[in-house]
């Protein structure tokens, strides 16, 4: 059996996973909306990566005997008024689902839960990945977004990507 808090904050990060779907998601018709399919396709993509984030926690908690709680997911309530500033909301978001991870960890390390702190060392490599692919992301944008050809590559570059699910052993 797990912590009753590790629990909590499992159950908590399905519902922001889930969220991070929705979020993506939006990113994604936003771009699909204005003409950057390439982009849309990015957001697609990692709309999907953050559904089977959610699903990977939830089957963590099942393989433990722990009962999964679904809580309404919230609206994305980020403005969409240009592309820089969603690549700049999306990186901050990464940030913040980073500190999120390292809250369930610090709770497992408290009551020496090693079992959910190895689960949890997929999560902390992933985000260190999520926040260097979101940064490169702005920097790429900063660089070619104002040349139209420019930004033309690199929205074919972004609609180049393809899905792989995680492979992360439970």
């Amino acid at each position: 059996m797990l912590d009753a808090k590790v629990v909590e904050l499992l159950n908590q990060q399905v519902n922001k996973e889930f969220y991070s779907a929705y979020l993506y998601l939006d990113f994604s018709n936003f771009y699909y909306d204005h003409g950057l399919d390439g982009f849309g396709n990015w957001y697609k993509i990692q709309a999907q990566e953050e559904r089977d984030h959610a699903l990977l926690f939830i089957q963590y908690l099942q393989n433990n005997g722990e009962k999964v709680t679904l809580d309404a997911i919230a609206k994305p309530d980020v403005v969409l008024d240009n592309a820089k500033t969603i690549l700049s909301e999306g990186l901050k978001h990464e940030q913040y689902v980073t500190s999120l991870i390292h809250t369930i960890y610090d709770a497992a390390y408290t009551v020496k839960d090693f079992r959910t702190m190895q689960f949890l060392d997929w999560f902390v490599k992933e985000q260190g990945e999520e926040e260097t692919n979101a940064d490169n992301l702005i920097k790429k944008y900063e660089l070619f977004g104002d040349d139209p050809k420019s930004l033309y590559m690199l929205d074919n570059e972004l609609g180049a990507r393809v899905y792989a699910a995680p492979s992360l052993v439970l």
